[in-house]
């Protein structure tokens, strides 16, 4: 059984409660550990630890920010097997998919920023009639409260706090309570690289008690959160009153539009892996497939038979293609919505089950599941399901296609396959998401700015844009008249 512990001011320490929450391995069903279930009081800590820390390093020089962050880089590349293994456990995704992308993205997060940090500028505009300059100084806000999701769970935990330090500030945060394993490794790594105490403090609970303490604390100045729409909503009704900074990256609906004159080969194998990669458990997955009437019924057919070749299996297997969900509730909820297939007209092509995996058959395992829907106002098209489900429909013409993918809540991303360059750009213009990426998915660079429109979010993340959120921006006018 491991203990997963609270890291505030530089030590692991327990919760001042003595409570605990299981944590469990999805592929089995099995309880590996246990972590704090935080309180108010163990929060409180944690900010005094930072407020403490922030007068110091608030006035370290860039170039040692740097260097520290650099550091952590390359001692998480160094742990690449443990932490990878360590995060296939706690979420459940293919072992091969932690180590070729989760654990490498974090530890670019953190050399992405340590070089970002020593680039970031500020602005200044000459009045050469009035004989006075005006400047920009860009100061790191102070505390920060940063939590992170289940589904990325390290990847989206650097993501966040490696630009918050970077730019000179302190750190409450809090990993998803479903997958805290890689949060409280990254905290021995810290401590190694010489992050001086109380820079970051790693709080462990649930949301609605330790995120509620976070989010709630009046002196925590700026939340940045991603998860649920519903959640983000609470936070900002509780954080605005308080005037909070607030970056939310929320839930996706995201449309994979197809037409007839897109790369077809290209557009397919793409397509299976932005519908499925890590379980579907990804707010960016192309859950929602309008493909071009001409073509539909071959990319139908096309599509099942590629799917069919997945394999559903323990993560830890080279060749699995699907882990576990992520929990027990998890996979109820994602279950739930194939029920609705009979109220909704719709069809299962393929998939819709749990699947018994040899070794690990209490594991939370579902096929990959491909609908068939008659209407995009269904459920299973206006509702984020977050697991390996999709839904297929056609469309005619270029009007159509766009009404169907912008009548929905959410905007976080688009991915269109199309060979005609003015209805791509049409397209990048008219759509209404913080991300359209034409003819590929998921392909990124750190930076851009992240993030989503409507209710799938506020604000913004990567590259200077996040280095903006975490600071504050005054204007200084001098007269040298």
């Amino acid at each position: 059984m491991i203990t997963i512990k609270n890291y505030i001011n530089g030590t692991y320490c327990e919760p001042s409660n003595n409570e605990w929450l299981e944590a469990i391995d999805p592929s089995t069903g099995v309880v590996y550990g246990r972590l704090p279930n935080s309180t108010d009081k163990d929060v409180e800590e944690a900010y005094k630890a930072a407020n403490t820390a922030f007068a110091s390093w608030s006035k370290t020089s860039v170039g040692q920010r740097s260097e520290i962050l650099r550091k952590i880089a390359d001692l998480i590349v160094s742990k690449l097997d443990a932490l990878a293994a360590a995060e296939s456990m706690d979420n459940g995704k293919p072992l091969s998919l932690a180590k070729e992308v989760d654990i490498p993205r974090a530890a670019l997060n953190f050399r992405f920023f340590s070089q970002a940090i020593t680039q970031f500028y500020s602005e200044s505009h000459e009045q050469v009639s009035q004989k006075s300059i005006n400047f920009t100084l860009r100061q790191p806000i102070g505390i920060v409260g940063c939590i992170s999701p289940w589904n990325l769970p390290l990847y989206l935990f650097t993501w966040k706090i490696a630009p918050a330090l970077a730019a000179g500030n302190c750190v409450v945060a809090k990993p998803s309570e479903v997958t805290p394993y890689t949060a409280f490794l990254l905290a021995e790594i810290c401590t190694k690289a010489g992050l001086p105490k109380g820079v970051l403090n790693i709080v462990h609970g649930m949301g609605h008690t330790t995120g509620q303490a976070i989010v709630e604390h009046p002196n925590i100045k700026a939340i940045s959160f991603t998860g649920g729409t519903k959640t983000g909503a609470h936070i900002a009704k509780t954080a605005a009153p308080l005037f909070k900074k607030l970056s939310l990256e929320l839930g996706g609906k995201n449309p994979n539009i197809i037409f007839a004159d897109c790369d077809y080969k290209k557009m397919l194998s793409t397509t299976v892996k932005s519908s499925f990669a890590n379980q579907g458990q990804i707010c960016l997955c192309g859950s929602r497939i309008f493909v071009e009437a001409s073509i539909y019924e071959q990319f139908k057919n096309d599509f099942i038979e590629k799917v069919k070749q997945l394999k559903v299996g323990l993560p830890s297997e080279k060749n699995t293609d699907i882990g576990a969900l992520v929990s027990k509730p998890h996979l109820d909820k994602v279950l739930s919505y194939i029920e609705q297939v009979k109220q909704e007209k719709a069809t299962v092509l393929y998939g819709g089950e749990r699947v018994s995996v040899e070794n690990g058959k209490n594991g939370y395992f579902m096929q990959p599941t491909i609908i068939e829907v008659s209407s995009n106002d269904c459920v299973l098209n206006q509702e984020e399901i977050f697991g390996p489900v999709v839904t297929l429909m056609p469309f005619k013409g270029d009007t159509e296609a766009l009404k169907l993918a912008n009548n929905v809540k959410y905007g976080l991303s688009a991915t269109v396959w199309t060979n005609n360059l003015k209805r791509s750009l049409y397209f990048s213009e008219q759509l209404q998401t913080g991300i359209v990426w034409i003819n590929t998915w998921l392909q990124r660079d750190l930076r851009t700015p992240f993030g989503g429109a409507k209710s799938s979010g506020v604000g913004r993340e990567g590259g200077f844009e996040v280095l903006r959120f975490f600071t504050e921006a005054k204007n200084v006018c001098i007269n040298y008249e």
